[in-house]
C-alpha cells in the first residue's frame, strides 16, 4: 500500500536511508543520519508542500519516496528532483516503480514541467527503472563523488511532464 508518510514512519525510513549511506553509492553520503535529522527533514518536507510517500507491507515500511526543488532559482521552479528508496530485503519486487509512478501523478496534478533523477552511473537496475517509465539520458557529471575509495559517476535523467498551462516568471 503507499500512503502519504506520517511521523510514525521515520523509524523505517530512516533505516532504509541509513543502510543506503552504508552500503550502497546511492546516496553520495559517508555518515548516516539521527532520527532527530530525519524529524527536521520531514517537518521541512511537510512545511514546504512536498510528498513524502511510504510503500507499507504487513504493516512495514519497505519503500519511501518524495520529490523537492531541484535548484533553489525561482526559474527552476517547474523542475523537481526525486528521491527512491527501497529496503534491501524488497528490492526487486517492482515497489521503486510503483512509487515512482505515484510520485509522476503527484507531479503532474502539481503542474511541474520536469523531473529529474540524479542516479549514480554504476545502479543500472535504478537506470533500467527509469529508462522502462520515460526517462531520458540527460548527461553525466564524471568524478561527482568520491565513496569506497572510488570515483563515483553520476548521471542525470529526466521525465518531461506536460507542466503548467500558464508558466510564470516570477
Amino acid at each position: 500500500m503507499i500512503r502519504e508518510a506520517s511521523e510514525k514512519d521515520l523509524k523505517g525510513i530512516l533505516e532504509i536511508y541509513n543502510d543506503a549511506i552504508l552500503s550502497t553509492t546511492a546516496i553520495y553520503a559517508y555518515k548516516i543520519q539521527t532520527l532527530e535529522e530525519k524529524k527536521q527533514w520531514y517537518k521541512e518536507k511537510k512545511r514546504d508542500g512536498y510528498p513524502l510517500l511510504v510503500f507499507e507491507k504487513n504493516n512495514t515500511v519497505v519503500g519511501f519516496a518524495t520529490f523537492g526543488p531541484f535548484r533553489n532559482w525561482p526559474a527552476y521552479k517547474y523542475t523537481i528532483e526525486h528521491s527512491i528508496y527501497v529496503h534491501k530485503d524488497y528490492r526487486n519486487q517492482g515497489i521503486a516503480t510503483k512509487l515512482m509512478k505515484e510520485i509522476i501523478k503527484i507531479a503532474n496534478e502539481r503542474e511541474y514541467a520536469t523531473i529529474v533523477a540524479g542516479i549514480d552511473a554504476s545502479n543500472e537496475i535504478s537506470i533500467k527503472m527509469h529508462e522502462k517509465i520515460g526517462f531520458k539520458y540527460s548527461g553525466t557529471v564524471t568524478k561527482a563523488g568520491f565513496k569506497f575509495g572510488k570515483w563515483l559517476d553520476l548521471a542525470f535523467y529526466q521525465l518531461n511532464l506536460a507542466g503548467p498551462k500558464m508558466p510564470l516568471e516570477g
